[in-house]
């Protein structure tokens, strides 16, 4: 049985809740990502961010990003994957809530992310290709 902890990325870098947009948009840049997580001061997971929230909900909004918080984006609980939990799930996760980008969490702390890459480097192409298509419907 293969788990998230098997195929994510470890060590991901958290923006902080009061960082704002201008910096999670820096961090993407030189971190050369899409998304971050959205960290409180008690290092718990708040959200994720993506570089299309910050352009769709603020700049296309006229809103300047350097007066933008992350946790004003940080919205509902985030959708996470449990560590050890098997890839099955990981799709089923994904596919239900139609994310391309899922935090892994080891308790409360968070440990990696699986991203549709790298299942996709981890499976075969079919179930791939399954969560692809739930994803974009």
């Amino acid at each position: 049985m293969t788990t998230a902890r098997e195929i994510m990325t470890p060590d991901v870098s958290c923006i902080a809740e009061t960082e704002s947009l201008a910096e999670a948009g820096r961090m993407m840049a030189d971190l050369d990502v899409g998304s971050l997580p959205i960290c409180g001061d008690d290092n718990r997971l708040k959200g994720m961010i993506t570089d299309r929230d910050i352009v769709i909900k603020v700049v296309a909004e006229r809103r300047d990003p350097a007066d933008v918080s992350a946790s004003e984006l940080a919205q509902g609980k985030p959708v996470t994957i449990g560590a050890d939990d098997d890839v099955d799930e990981v799709l089923r996760t994904m596919a239900s809530h139609k994310v391309r980008r899922l935090p892994v969490i080891d308790g409360h702390q968070l440990v990696g992310i699986v991203a549709v890459a790298d299942v996709a480097r981890a499976l075969p192409d079919r179930p791939v290709g399954d969560l692809i298509d739930a994803i974009s419907r």
